[in-house]
């Protein structure tokens, strides 16, 4: 059968990335408080595609995925990169996985448990180097200082939406970003608030003030403390109640240096003491949720 996609392309031009996305996948990952929980991925797959190729193979992509699909874990993102770069051809490897991630939260008076919704995303790359890096969408509310302190009653507050991205060295709690972020707002989420619980976070806030700068440079702040993290990035977008638009700010500290991927990953899969009889998750590999 003729293979249309080895077929020369006569117009020189290389492609970057060129592959399958947002292929839905089951995955399990680390849990700090339960051991680990399942959750589905949406997962982006590429590579670049030298200039004499008509195409790329796409099938092959898929059959790269299900070959670990017991195993889509941090550990094995060096080994599917690779095998992505042998079975195309190809210079350079990406592997995207976002997954929703979900932690039990008990509301501040009423102590109504509810489970909050977390956007997590793990990304690897691999050309001459290897790279890795963790990615948590955190919301949170903020009440903004300036208002407070111009208004005689109240002051306008809103969602606002932080995207923290981390290169580090040794494993690293999901759950322990997400609490350093919500740390650093005026108030954290609920999904369940009773009366007594709205009226808490409702005044939590409003003594808490935060400009979208305040928060983004107090997450920098504390990661900058941190010796484990070699590289980070912050923002905050905050969905201003008041206005037609959003209000922004962006932190990036420590200039990117990957380092080889397969010993940084090496470290990062080292399971914390507390689960040392943990085998399977976000530290010691994924397996597909039943």
């Amino acid at each position: 059968m003729n293979d249309v996609q080895n077929r020369r392309d006569h117009r020189k031009i290389e492609i970057n990335k060129v592959g399958v996305k947002r292929i839905r996948y089951p995955i399990t990952v680390l849990d700090k408080a339960k051991g680990f929980q399942h959750t589905v991925a949406s997962v982006n797959l590429f590579v670049d595609l030298p200039h004499r190729f008509k195409g790329t193979h796409m099938s092959r992509f898929v059959e790269i995925l299900n070959k670990y699909k017991g195993d889509i874990a941090i550990k094995n993102f060096s080994k599917i990169l690779a095998e992505m770069k042998k079975r195309l051809k190809a210079k350079t490897a990406h592997l995207e996985v976002e997954f929703p991630y979900f932690i039990e939260k008990e509301a501040p008076v009423t102590k109504a448990k509810s489970l909050m919704e977390y956007i997590c995303r793990f990304c690897g790359s691999s050309n001459d180097k290897e790279d890795f890096y963790v990615g948590i969408v955190v919301p949170i509310t903020t009440v903004c200082p300036c208002s407070k302190e111009i208004s005689q009653f109240g002051a306008h507050n809103q969602r606002a939406i932080v995207t923290v991205n981390l290169r580090f060295k040794k494993f690293i709690w999901i759950e322990d970003i997400i609490q350093l972020v919500e740390e650093c707002a005026s108030c954290d989420l609920y999904s369940i608030l009773k009366r007594p619980d709205e009226k808490f976070v409702t005044e939590k806030a409003y003594q808490n003030p935060m400009f979208v700068e305040d928060v983004v440079r107090e997450i920098a702040r504390r990661l900058e403390k941190d010796p484990n993290i070699t590289w980070f990035t912050v923002e905050s977008e905050n969905l201003e109640s008041i206005h037609n638009h959003s209000a922004y700010a962006y932190v990036e500290r420590k200039p990117p240096s990957p380092s080889n991927l397969k010993s940084s990953m090496k470290n990062s899969e080292k399971t914390p003491k507390s689960q040392k009889t943990l085998k399977k998750g976000l530290g010691e590999g994924a397996k597909e949720a039943s």
